[in-house]
C-alpha cells in the first residue's frame, strides 16, 4: 500500500466536491458543494482506496419492478458498485454505466452474478420503475439494479457516502438540468464498506481491471 500523495488527496477530495451538470443542453458546468472530507491511501490509478471507508446508506427505495428494495440488506456481503445519475443525462450518466457494463461482461460468469451494480436515479420524478429499467437493459445488460423514490431519501443517502446531488431544475428553455456527483463507489463483500472511489473518467480498462478484484474484496 503506497503512503497517501499529494496527488492522491487532491483528487479524491475534488471527486467527493464536483458536481456535473447533465441536462439536455449543457452537460459542461460545474458547482461545487462541501459534502466530505475524503482521505486516499493510493494514486497514479483510476481507483482511488479510501482511508476512511463508507457505511453503506440506510435507505428503502423501490427497483425497476416496482417493489421495495433495502439497499444495506439487498447488499449485504455482495461486491456492489453505487452510482447517482438520471436516464435523461446526455453524456456522463450512459458512459460510466456503459462502461461497467462491458467490463462486467469480462468477469467470469458466477463474478458477473454476485457484483451488484446498482443506479440511483437523481430525477425520481421523470425516472419511474419503468423507464429507469428500460433504460438500464438499454445498457446491454438486464442485471443491473435501478433505484428510485423521493428526492430527500435519494439525496440523503448519497450524502452518506459523501455524494452531492441538487433537485433537478427546469430552465427558461424548457430544458431541465441535474447536478449530481459523477463517482462510482465500490463496496467490500468483505466489510461491506464502501472502500473505493472512481471518477467519471475511469475507462472501461481500467474497470476491466480492476473488477476481479473489487469481487474479492481487495485493494485495486
Amino acid at each position: 500500500m503506497h503512503k497517501k500523495s499529494l496527488a492522491a488527496a487532491a483528487f479524491a477530495v475534488a471527486a467527493a466536491l464536483t458536481l456535473s451538470a447533465c441536462g439536455s443542453d449543457d452537460g459542461d458546468k460545474k458547482s461545487k458543494s462541501p459534502v466530505a472530507d475524503v482521505v486516499t491511501t493510493q494514486s497514479n490509478k483510476a481507483a482511488t482506496v479510501l482511508d476512511r471507508p463508507f457505511t453503506k446508506p440506510d435507505f428503502v427505495l423501490t427497483d425497476t419492478s416496482g417493489k421495495k428494495f433495502d439497499f444495506r440488506e439487498r447488499t449485504k456481503g455482495k461486491p456492489t458498485l453505487i452510482y447517482f445519475g438520471y436516464t435523461n443525462c446526455p453524456d456522463v450518466c450512459p458512459m460510466t454505466m456503459g462502461n461497467i457494463a462491458v467490463a462486467r461482461k469480462a468477469l467470469p460468469a458466477a463474478d458477473q452474478k454476485n457484483l451488484q451494480v446498482v443506479m440511483v436515479t437523481t430525477d425520481p420524478i421523470r425516472d419511474t420503475p419503468a423507464s429507469l429499467g428500460k433504460w438500464l437493459k438499454g445498457m446491454g445488460t438486464t442485471d443491473f439494479i435501478g433505484l428510485t423514490g423521493d428526492f430527500p431519501t435519494i439525496q440523503a443517502g448519497a450524502r452518506q457516502l459523501g455524494i452531492g446531488i441538487d433537485p433537478p431544475k427546469k430552465e427558461k428553455d424548457g430544458s431541465i438540468t441535474s447536478m449530481h456527483g459523477a463517482q462510482v463507489i465500490a463496496f467490500s463483500p468483505k466489510t461491506d464498506q464502501g472502500y473505493v472511489l472512481y471518477g467519471e473518467d475511469t475507462t472501461p480498462e481500467d474497470y476491466t481491471k480492476d473488477l476481479p478484484k473489487i469481487v474479492k474484496g481487495e485493494n485495486p
